[in-house]
């Protein structure tokens, strides 16, 4: 806004101000309502934030009267202003202001529906996510229920039945799980701007769990019904089987016999056809070998789910003859091969028959061989164990034709002579007879040898093969177990961690609980270590053995131990942020507290915890908070208020909302005050315990009012005002009941309600209070308007007579109660006046009188209305009131009454009749008998009516010019309107006025400097006590100079003050109470009372003289033990009689 514009137009300025203020809460309100996260899927998260919500809005509506006012300002200021360029921006900014409140409150509207939204979404998705959840925990209960069961039709059959029907089950509850999805991905898709990782994480596990009990499933469904196919087929195979082993030992009866009849050996064609019937009998034989293992296998199965029954015996009878048939036909076999070969050129076919097993015992043992190494994980080595037992099978097979072949090159050396074995070997050149025998028995017998060896070697190789198996599925089991219990637990570990929020996004409030809670986690995991440590020992073991792991178990133990190291390091590096956090910004800190100012500005703490600001830019520091001397400069717009305590109170208004003080309520003070155990009274506080119950009340402020309370900033702007209130020297510390008087003071609640707290401070535990915890009290209250510099406006420092006049309302008693304080509080005495007139310059704010202003012409009066009981429909705004415009026709001392609500018909009727009655009466009785309803005593700084006192004056000189003969003098000029004045007339009645308001503020000074010499007094009385008694410490209650960036405001002694002011007022001693006035800094008494009097006489030669007199009295106060301070009087009351 131009300048020269504020200039023409000096009400844009608040306009302009109040404009700035308005509009900037809204923005930053709009931009703390789109940052806002809330985690989707947490229902005690989304409630708060529609609670959060909810209060926002509330704080809106209870913004929108000062949005309303702002109208209504800016249609007067159009009204008032003939300007177009000022009335286009009045009416510009008020439209872009309307515009912003509808889209902030548009926002806040569409937030609140959509949290309302997500929190109905989220919860049908818990409640589909704990259905999904409860099936697949009846799934995984069942699956884990099946154990073993019998090897029998019936039991399998069951089992299938079982099966299918959770196949049937899983069919139906799939209805849960997706249901459950769709309602995640909803969230997901409609929620995306919020916080969903709660969801996406439990959805993953829901699918994958289901996923693995699908397959689960599947497996098992699959080997039953295998199961139930050999088990049904079973009984026909092994019919079918003994069947044919019927017939094969038919055959082998009939080929045995044959090979046992006498010349068989000369007819060689018959041994061929023989040999040839036995070829095909063993290829049968051979081809039923794996029927005949699985008959086996399958029922030893059957046998032992039969175990004890009579269908068990009958089976184990049918397979021993199955068996012993089978052996039967086995040796028959051999033995029709035996004579067979022994028919013709034996030694031959025993020579080729060990060749042959030799052979077979190579490719088995290189076979063998090719079985290493050990697979690396539990799949592959069952699969070579598979591989190994059908290997295994067949050494058994093939063991009784190794066996009958050794044994018959045995018997075959035994019987033969050296004779017969010539015939049989023929070498190509000519041997002796006996060296041909013996070639042959050393051929026979090495080969023999060879193949006994190679038999026991790969029996042995088999044999040890099967038990490096045995140990490697076993060890592998374990590692597979120990894996997945260990991946389980790091599952759970890591969705917790998962459900971490940002340490930044964690209320301070709740660091401690997050920091106990990540321990608690600590300690729970603790016990992984043990589990990672077994899973590295059993792959270490191993790989000891000669078990080379594979890739995937390779990858599982280093997926393991990464995460195992990550979740300690996030837990380890969490807990160092909460740490950090709760340091940096819990309650022990003030760290959280540098937000509260911007740059070029920093805070920064002195030794003593007390907080100070650096300007960078100007390399300056300074005790007061930027936004505090912004607020202490702003107080200077309200010097222009005539009226001290209205001036105190509006001062104390404007502090009290900016440090966000009218939103507390006493209850909550309380609660937090309690909170923080604040019960001793006279003990002190220090900063950090400041800090941390102011950080608590705003805390609760900021969940009930958000976006309205800057928690740092207000935290740190109040411990700035207590400090400058009752440590101004920067002590670091403060009295329990100096901080619970300040805030009580300034906080929201009945005006009785506050005293009935403070008294019951300062009272004994029997309800009662004596005169010294009285003077407590109101020292600590009259420190509220010090610190402003209005404190000469109500008695001064000294509260002595305060006390003196409450008790003596009380008829002496030595102490008083509750309910006789609250009476002496309701007659409004001079110390505290401006504590009710705080209660009513805060009810006033809101009002809106349906008058009009008779000065100003403002309509509708907003504030304090004041009607006069004179004139007929005569009000006045506050403005005007306190400013001291008058309307032609209206005197300031004529009687008038002030409203801070709207008037009810009642006291309408009432004032017109008081109106009319004072139609009556003359300007002579008004001048008597001043009767204003807004005051009817006057303080001892405020003089007397000046008014009154100009007319006796007028008729005391009147009396003594017409006692002297001279022509009488003529009226005052407010007594005869009609007649001219003289001007000598003008100038006799103007000296008249001077000297008597000289002549009145001397008697207030006086007054002063009467109290300040009691309070020296006792002062000394109390110096020379803690002189006599080192040992004891000294107390000192009382405070310097107020904050530097307030003055002592001058009170006009020509105005009537607008408060009640009952109280007795006496200079008597209160005896040997020497804490009932507390001590303060001499010297800064004296410079207040000289700064009276320099503003009194602002002459240099008064102001060197009362230098001088201030001089003096520091230098006599340095040895104040041995001076009395009745030289003060001695010196100052001269001075002030000359003067």
């Amino acid at each position: 806004m131009p300048s020269s514009l504020l200039l023409e137009v000096p009400a844009l300025a608040d306009f302009n101000r109040a404009w700035t203020e308005l509009t900037d809460w809204l923005s930053l309100l709009d931009r703390v309502i789109k940052s806002q996260r809330v985690m989707v899927g947490d229902l005690e998260d989304i409630n708060e934030m529609i609670i959060k919500q909810k209060a926002t809005l509330q704080d809106l509506e209870q913004r929108r009267p000062q949005l309303e006012e702002l109208i209504t300002a800016a249609q007067n200021l159009k009204n008032k202003t003939s300007n177009q360029e000022a009335r286009t921006i009045i009416t510009d900014r008020i439209e872009r202001i309307q515009s912003q409140w509808d889209e902030v409150q548009e926002h806040l509207q569409n937030r609140r529906q959509q949290l309302n939204e997500m929190l109905k979404d989220s919860t049908q998705w818990l409640e589909a996510k704990e259905e999904a959840e409860q099936v697949l925990g009846q799934a995984r209960a069942k699956l884990e229920s099946w154990k073993e069961a019998p090897y029998t039709v019936d039991a399998i059959q069951k089992k299938i039945t079982e099966t299918k029907q959770l196949a049937k089950d899983l069919r139906q509850w799939q209805i849960n799980v997706d249901v459950a999805n769709d309602l995640a991905l909803k969230l997901l898709r409609d929620y995306s701007a919020d916080d969903t990782r709660k969801v996406h994480m439990i959805t993953e596990n829901i699918n994958a769990s289901w996923a693995s009990i699908h397959k689960r499933l599947s497996e098992r469904e699959a080997a039953l019904e295998e199961t139930h196919r050999l088990l049904q087929q079973f009984p026909l195979d092994l019919e079918k089987f003994l069947a044919w082993l019927t017939e094969a030992e038919t055959t082998a009866n009939v080929l045995q016999d044959a090979t046992h009849k006498e010349r068989l050996l000369e007819d060689s064609k018959g041994v061929r056809e023989l040999m040839k019937q036995w070829q095909d009998l063993q290829g049968e034989i051979e081809a039923h070998t794996d029927i005949y293992h699985n008959l086996d296998e399958n029922g030893q199965k059957v046998l032992r789910s039969l175990e004890g029954s009579d269908d068990a015996a009958l089976l184990q009878r049918r397979l021993d003859n199955m068996n012993f048939k089978w052996s039967e036909l086995r040796k028959k076999s051999l033995n029709i091969r035996s004579h067979l070969e022994a028919s013709s050129d034996q030694w031959k076919r025993l020579h080729l028959s060990l060749q042959e097993l030799l052979v077979w015992l190579q490719l088995k043992d290189d076979e063998l061989s090719r079985q290493a190494p050990i697979g690396g994980d539990f799949p592959a080595v069952q699969k070579q164990n598979d591989v190994h037992r059908a290997f295994k099978r067949e050494l058994k097979t093939k063991e009784p034709v190794i066996m009958s072949t050794l044994e018959t090159v045995r018997i075959f050396l035994t019987e033969q002579p050296l004779e017969g074995l010539e015939k049989l070997y023929q070498e190509p050149r000519e041997l002796p007879p006996e060296e041909r025998a013996q070639n042959v028995t050393r051929l026979l017998r090495k080969q023999a040898e060879e193949v006994n060896t190679q038999w026991e070697k790969l029996n042995v190789h088999s044999a040890d093969w099967q038990r490096k198996i045995d140990e490697a599925l076993e060890r592998l089991q374990e590692l597979q177990e120990a894996t997945d219990e260990l991946d389980l637990k790091l599952r759970q570990a890591e969705v917790i961690k998962g459900s971490w929020q940002p340490v930044g996004d964690l209320l301070i409030d709740s660091l401690q609980d997050h920091l106990e809670k990540v321990k608690a986690l600590r300690g729970e995991i603790t016990p992984l270590k043990e589990n990672v440590s077994y899973v590295n020992d059993l792959a270490r073991q191993l790989t000891t053995l000669g078990i080379q792991l594979s890739p995937y178990n390779l990858n599982t133990l280093e997926d393991l131990n990464t995460r195992w190291k990550l979740l300690q390091v996030a837990i380890e590096d969490r807990i160092r942020q909460l740490h950090e956090a709760h340091r940096d910004f819990g309650p022990a800190s003030q760290h959280f507290l540098s937000t509260s100012v911007q740059g070029p500005w920093e805070r920064a703490i002195s030794p003593n915890k007390v907080p100070y600001y650096i300007n960078h830019e100007t390399q300056t520091t300074c005790w007061d908070h930027p936004k505090m001397t912004e607020l202490y400069q702003s107080l200077a717009d309200l010097n222009n208020v005539r009226f001290s305590a209205y001036r105190t109170a509006m001062k104390l208004r404007r502090l009290q909302k900016a440090l966000c003080l009218d939103l507390l309520s006493l209850s909550a003070a309380c609660d937090a005050l309690d909170q923080h155990n604040l019960k001793q009274n006279d003990q002190p506080m220090d900063i950090l315990q400041v800090i941390n119950c102011l950080t608590t009340i705003y805390d609760r402020l900021e969940q009930e009012h958000n976006n309205l309370v800057n928690v740092p900033l207000c935290v740190d702007m109040c411990l700035n005002w207590l400090l400058n209130v009752y440590d101004t020297g920067r002590t670091g510390r403060i009295r329990v009941l100096s901080f619970k008087t300040g805030i009580i003071s300034l906080c929201k609640a009945h005006l009785e309600d506050k005293y009935r707290y403070l008294f019951k401070q300062v009272a004994s535990s029997t309800g009662f209070c004596d005169q010294r915890r009285l003077g407590l009290l109101l020292h600590d209250s009259i420190q509220i308007p010090r610190q402003l510099g209005e404190v000469a406006s109500f008695g001064g420092s000294n509260i002595e007579p305060s006390v003196r006049s409450c008790f003596q309302f009380a008829n002496n008693k030595p102490e008083i109660e509750a309910a006789l304080f609250l009476d002496w509080m309701r007659l409004e005495p001079q110390s505290m006046v401006w504590l009710p007139v705080l209660h009513r310059v805060a009810a006033a704010e809101t009002a809106k009188h349906q008058a009009k202003c008779n000065i100003c012409k403002e309509c509708p009066i907003i504030g304090f209305r004041y009607r006069s009981l004179k004139h007929f429909n005569y009000d006045i705004c506050q403005s005007c009131f306190f400013s001291g415009r008058v309307a032609k026709g209206h005197k300031m001392h004529y009687p008038m009454v002030e409203y801070c609500t709207p008037t009810t018909s009642g006291e309408d009727v009432r004032d017109f009749a008081k109106v009319l009655k004072n139609k009556f009466r003359t300007k002579r009785y008004f001048a008597k008998h001043p009767r204003m309803g807004y005051l009817p005593v006057q303080t001892v700084l405020e003089g007397d009516n000046m008014e009154t006192n100009l007319q006796a004056e007028y008729d005391r000189l009147k009396q003594q010019h017409e006692h002297k003969g001279l022509s009488p003098l003529p009226s005052p000029p407010e007594m005869m309107p009609t007649s001219p004045q003289s001007p000598r007339d003008a100038e006799l009645i103007a000296e008249a006025k001077l000297l008597r308001q000289h002549k009145g503020r001397l008697e207030a000074r006086m007054q002063i400097l009467e109290d300040h010499n009691k309070q020296l007094e006792s002062q000394l009385h109390r110096l020379r006590q803690l002189l006599e008694q080192p040992q004891a410490e000294a107390k000192v209650n009382g405070t310097t100079v107020s904050s530097p960036s307030t003055s002592l405001q001058r009170s006009d002694s020509s105005q009537p003050m607008l408060l009640r002011v009952v109280g007795s007022q006496t200079s008597e001693s209160m005896g040997e109470e020497d804490l009932l006035s507390p001590p303060q800094d001499t010297s800064t008494g004296l410079e207040e009372v000289m700064e009276q009097l320099n503003h009194s006489f602002p002459s240099s030669r008064g102001k060197l003289q009362a230098d001088t007199v201030l001089h003096n009295s520091r230098y006599k106060l340095r040895g104040v033990h041995s001076v009395n301070v009745r030289v003060f009087s001695l010196v100052i009351i001269p001075f002030m009689i000359n003067l």
